[in-house]
């Protein structure tokens, strides 16, 4: 594959890491001025649409969007909604480096998911990450000191966990689903039920908070455009390492917007959690090698659920 191409790919990844890093902030930001959690999220799943269809439409057009496998979609969105939740709910109940940082568990849980629900063989040089990578955590949270909410804690790792649950979906589904056709349907099914819940929760605001509203499912759009742009120029195993960016990015915004700096402690475990991701990924790259099968667009664990 040329240099340039997998430039390309990498500085893709990066911007994708910079606008979720943004959304993240926004999320924070908006919940300040009054905005309710399912508020956020459906005005993040329906001002995305727009990205969605424009994307299929220069692609293969919408007549790919037709699916054979409906149920299937409702059961991706069922999970791909509770995992939002979650994620949400992490950024709204933690600082942002901190949310960031319990959001690099995911191969963790990837790991912990293929071999107990999959089945995969998993030896012991990943099985020493992943128990590295909950050192890592235990080192972040320092359960019992009040460093952080522990509360805000767990639903940041159910969050990772959601993550890897639907990152298993999608390469199921993959097999007879193309990635476009996936993210359009999850967009689309998620907006009714979120539709009927804002209907409890909706409140006034001034044009400024809708404004931001409307930019989080821009940016998130944007953001999963860029996202599914960069493996088409590199491969996973090489532009996963860009997504360890976001910490730079949330301890910025948490910063500048909120006052908040990361404490010494998520200093210390955010390298131990992130070389223990680093190192799984690349052992499923060796072992992607030794199978001469390449990573494909499938196996990428799909930033906030």
């Amino acid at each position: 594959m040329p240099s340039d191409r997998i430039m390309l790919g990498l500085g893709l990844r990066l911007l994708a890491i910079l606008m979720l890093s943004t959304m993240g902030a926004l999320i924070k930001l908006v919940e300040t001025r009054g905005a309710h959690l399912v508020e956020i999220m459906l005005f993040r799943q329906l001002f995305a649409i727009p990205f969605i269809l424009a994307w299929v439409a220069a692609g293969a057009g919408l007549a790919s969007l037709r699916t054979r496998h409906f149920g299937m979609h409702v059961t991706r969105s069922a999970v791909g909604l509770t995992g939002m939740v979650f994620n949400f709910g992490a950024v709204l109940l933690l600082p942002l480096a901190e949310a960031t940082t319990f959001g690099f568990t995911v191969p963790i849980f990837a790991t912990l998911l293929g071999a107990l629900v999959l089945k995969e063989p998993t030896g012991w040089h990943r099985w020493g990450a992943v128990l590295a990578g909950f050192v890592g955590v235990l080192i972040v949270t320092q359960p019992g000191s009040g460093h952080i909410p522990l509360g805000g804690a767990l639903v940041g790792l159910i969050a990772a966990l959601f993550v890897a649950i639907v990152a298993i979906q999608l390469r199921q589904m993959a097999r007879t689903e193309a990635p476009p056709t996936t993210v359009f349907w999850f967009s689309i099914l998620s907006v009714p039920p979120l539709a009927i819940g804002y209907l409890f929760v909706a409140a006034p605001h001034d044009w400024q908070t809708f404004a931001l509203l409307v930019a989080i499912g821009l940016v998130g759009g944007a953001a999963q455009l860029a996202l599914t742009a960069a493996l088409r120029f590199a491969p996973v195993s090489v532009v996963v390492p860009m997504d360890y960016s976001s910490l730079i990015w949330a301890t910025l915004y948490g910063y500048l917007l909120f006052g908040a700096l990361p404490s010494p402690w998520t200093w210390v475990g955010a390298p131990i959690i992130i070389a223990s991701g680093l190192y799984i990924v690349w052992r499923e790259r060796q072992r992607g090698l030794a199978r001469s099968s390449p990573v494909t667009a499938a196996d990428e664990p799909p930033t906030g659920a």
